[in-house]
């Protein structure tokens, strides 16, 4: 096997076209990685964690990339992005309030997708597709544009009554879910929330938030050959070198013979990449 980069690296690049062209970033380089399916590559961890946030040297990483002050002091790590309707800032708690008025006081799409099933999400309107890519997700539509992170998530927390919110990663890697009419469902679920929604606007404004009923479904096709019939994951704190055949991409996943990894996981690691 040959070495083809080292380095620190971060969650991979995407790319959306037919199928979706994935990219590590690892060390200096954007390493491609579809030509490589069906191949024998090797992942070595060489031993050393980077924080992603301040670039400090750390022995354990925390919220994909993070030293543990980081993790404790960071806007990105705080209990509001993963439940956004906890969002503190208007109670002058933010961690990093600059920070806030960036990511959080912009605009959020709500969305549906279908990962491993249906499920409902938010995001940032610049990371459209680029989350629903890192989902796994088959196809994905959006529903609503929210003025705020905050307000994205009492959206969701209002559909999540009827719908799910969560992607289980297993049943994602072992093959594309059924098709779901996106546009159906939709159409299904608004009267559903119907009262959340005109509460909602009552409390933050008719223009807090807008339905997009001529959004379109976004079909998304993965680099996959072979999908497994059992999902074992690797993890490179216990083992330090991953190889297999490399039989496809999804989400943030390498589908390897040998099993899979989630290299979202290990970012701030610093690997060797062979094949």
């Amino acid at each position: 096997m040959e070495e083809l980069a080292q380095g620190q690296i971060h969650k991979m690049l995407t790319k959306l076209v037919e199928p979706v062209e994935y990219a590590l970033p690892i060390g200096d380089e954007k390493l491609p990685l579809n030509p490589y399916l069906g191949q024998t590559i090797r992942l070595r961890h060489l031993g050393q964690i980077t924080c992603v946030g301040c670039g400090r040297i750390t022995k354990k990483s925390f919220a994909q990339g993070y030293c543990y002050p980081c993790f404790t002091t960071k806007a990105a790590c705080d209990r509001c992005i993963m439940s956004p309707e906890l969002c503190h800032f208007a109670a002058g708690t933010c961690r990093e309030p600059d920070w806030a008025k960036e990511n959080c006081f912009v605009d959020h799409f709500v969305y549906l997708a279908n990962s491993s099933g249906l499920k409902v999400g938010i995001t940032r309107h610049t990371q459209v597709p680029t989350r629903w890519i890192d989902q796994g997700a088959r196809q994905a539509i959006n529903l609503f544009r929210v003025k705020t992170r905050q307000q994205s998530g009492f959206l969701e927390v209002a559909f999540k009554a009827h719908v799910n919110d969560k992607t289980h990663w297993q049943r994602m890697l072992k093959g594309e879910p059924e098709w779901v009419d996106l546009k159906a469902r939709r159409d299904e679920l608004i009267p559903l929330v119907k009262t959340p929604l005109e509460r909602l606007q009552n409390e933050h404004g008719v223009e807090s938030f807008e339905f997009l009923p001529d959004a379109e479904t976004v079909e998304i096709k993965y680099p996959v050959v072979t999908y497994p019939t059992k999902v074992k994951s690797f993890n490179l704190d216990k083992v330090s070198t991953v190889e297999g055949t490399l039989l496809g991409i999804k989400g943030q996943y390498l589908i390897l013979d040998t099993g899979v990894i989630n290299l979202r996981k290990y970012g701030g690691y610093h690997i060797g990449f062979d094949a």
